[in-house]
């Protein structure tokens, strides 16, 4: 299973940076690419970004390009995704998913922004508010 852990705390001020693990519990990640979504009150499950499983190439949906960074690290079967000048609009669930159905950085970008593609591990999300 995916387990989901958020470093910096769960309520953020506008600006202000957050960085989210998602690490494989049972499993390795190395063949997986990863996703993170999220989901805002009363609004549709979004993608925010991926990383392949092949190359390591990275993919960003333009609200958060440039503020988002994703990251793995195979060697400890974990996926960061670090989020910097954080908006309020980024108040969501967020969650990471791994599938091994994507490996492409154009089946990537397919599968972020569908937002509702497969997948084979879902974690079990995690709250992040912007709030001053």
């Amino acid at each position: 299973q995916l387990q989901l852990v958020k470093s910096g705390g769960g309520l953020v001020q506008p600006g202000g940076s957050l960085r989210l693990s998602c690490a494989a519990s049972d499993f390795t990640l190395d063949y997986y690419s990863i996703g993170w979504f999220r989901q805002a009150p009363g609004k549709e499950r979004e993608g925010v970004s991926g990383i392949s499983s092949s190359d390591g190439s990275t993919y960003y949906v333009d609200s958060v390009k440039g503020r988002v960074t994703i990251s793995r690290d195979n060697a400890k079967s974990t996926v960061y995704l670090q989020m910097n000048n954080l908006k309020p609009e980024d108040t969501a669930v967020y969650y990471c998913a791994a599938f091994r159905g994507v490996t492409t950085v154009q089946a990537l970008s397919v599968w972020i922004e569908a937002a509702r593609g497969s997948y084979d591990y879902w974690g079990q999300g995690t709250q992040v508010t912007v709030s001053s």
